[in-house]
């Protein structure tokens, strides 16, 4: 990428910075325009948004690999050199697959990339599926690299760009294949960044004010997807055996839906509680964090601002699939259920045990799908990296770490030591709720936002 260019002045700098910032938009456009549904069970294709991808980043000199994992399942890694080569490497990752979209559904076809007025907000966004998730984080990535090999910037570290294939299902040939079969790629990273926050959550504080927080991920529950099973003695509708298969599975998928468990409060999420109820201006009780009520109450009272830490003040276990039988006048002999069960850092025995009480004697249960919880330190110079790019360009910004409810690629690379953190920088306008977009119909995200994320990349990835 060559050398910093130090004869440009700074507003001919700002300039090229801005157009950055509209090669963002376009990039994200054509990265929706290309199909990549992931149908879960291995049936996916996410070929064509690589190669693209691979395309704008040779645009800038660099020579990333595309790597196939299966036909057509592609993943895009580069290593971009920086000035200094005793630093610690930095991680972006990325994932191209997009989940099923209904065009029916749809104000606007869901990979044509139309451009149009948000209807909440009016501001002008780009729509459809991947605009959230996270085609917008590809696109604003692969911006501030194209416009560093304009002006030729470099970072002060080794950066690895890793653009993978399957999130949205098991990460098998995404990151799990990378991790198990290419780990030398990521050779000295340290810390990474990926999806699950750096967006703009609108709140009030107790006396009514305006506040704009940005949440930065810094753990994620595990995911524990389980199969219940239950066997019992088929026979004849009109004459129900006493161990009826369904009905012993049906007691325990009741049981596990009413089952409130309890308080599980982790390092992350205790210093999300407390720098949310600062930047809110909260009133704190003594033991307000010591049982399940008096944390419900004291999240309550952060309004729009509660669904960061809701989520994550304990573990959580819902009842998603049920199969059994084949036709009504027939008892089966066995019965299937799935859960998908979601456990903090440090939560994992407790869960295990809960679920054997829970399913009881008739009931057995296995992982499906089990991937283990990740946490990296709030109070380290890389989370004040991130959170002095956010204040950078909003200094009225309020920045807070948070533990994700739900999971990210975060969870494989952490196998290789790496610190991982969910910051993909989006400023975002009052009225619309901006994770209630992903996987939903008319996903969408404002241009401004995508200009903003491209400033905010650039100060972080250089600095």
């Amino acid at each position: 990428m060559g050398h910093t260019n130090t004869s440009l002045t700074d507003s001919a700098r700002d300039a090229e910075l801005a157009e950055a910032g509209e090669d963002a938009v376009r990039l994200t456009r054509e990265l929706i325009r290309r199909d990549s549904t992931n149908h879960g069970r291995g049936e996916g294709d996410e070929r064509a948004a690589a190669e693209f991808a691979a395309e704008a980043l040779g645009e800038a000199g660099l020579s990333p690999v595309v790597l196939e994992s299966a036909d057509r399942r592609a993943n895009v890694v580069v290593r971009i050199p920086g000035t200094d080569p005793d630093a610690d490497a930095l991680l972006v990752h990325g994932h191209l697959d997009v989940v099923p979209a209904d065009a029916h559904d749809w104000t606007f076809p869901p990979f044509a990339g139309e451009i149009a007025d948000c209807p909440v907000t009016g501001a002008p966004s780009l729509w459809g599926r991947g605009a959230v998730d996270m085609k917008n984080t590809v696109g604003m990535v692969s911006a501030v690299v194209r416009y560093w090999a304009r002006l030729g910037l470099r970072p002060r570290r080794d950066i690895v760009l890793a653009f993978v294939a399957d999130e949205e299902d098991s990460a098998a040939y995404g990151a799990d294949y990378l991790v198990r079969g290419h780990a030398d790629l990521f050779e000295g990273c340290t810390m990474a960044i990926g999806e699950g926050g750096g967006h703009t959550v609108h709140a009030r504080t107790s006396s009514g004010a305006a506040a704009r927080l940005y949440p930065i991920g810094a753990a994620e529950r595990g995911s524990a997807w389980l199969t219940l099973r239950s066997h019992g003695t088929a026979g004849h509708g009109s004459r129900p055996p006493r161990d009826n298969a369904v009905g012993s599975l049906a007691a325990a998928v009741a049981r596990i839906d009413q089952h409130r468990w309890p308080l599980h409060l982790t390092p992350v999420t205790r210093a999300a509680i407390d720098a949310i109820a600062r930047a809110l201006e909260v009133e704190r009780a003594a033991g307000d964090t010591g049982s399940n009520e008096a944390v419900d109450d004291l999240v309550r009272k952060f309004g729009t601002a509660a669904s960061l830490v809701s989520a994550t003040v304990r573990n959580s276990a819902a009842p998603t699939m049920l199969s059994a039988g084949y036709k009504v006048n027939v008892v089966p002999g066995d019965a299937t259920a799935g859960v998908d069960g979601r456990v903090l850092p440090g939560g994992r025995d407790d869960f295990e045990a809960t679920m054997n009480a829970l399913t009881g004697d008739r009931v057995d249960w296995e992982y499906a799908h089990g991937s283990p919880p990740v946490e990296a330190p709030v109070d380290s110079p890389a989370f004040d990296a991130l959170r002095s790019a956010i204040l950078a360009h909003d200094p009225e910004g309020l920045v807070v770490p948070v533990c994700l409810g739900g999971g990210t690629d975060a969870k494989v690379f952490a196998r290789l030591g790496i610190d991982c953190y969910g910051f993909s920088p989006m400023r975002l306008p009052g009225g619309i709720d901006y994770p209630d977009l992903l996987h939903g119909v008319d996903e969408r995200v404002p241009l401004d936002g995508l200009r903003f994320g491209v400033r905010v990349l650039d100060s972080f990835l250089r600095a």
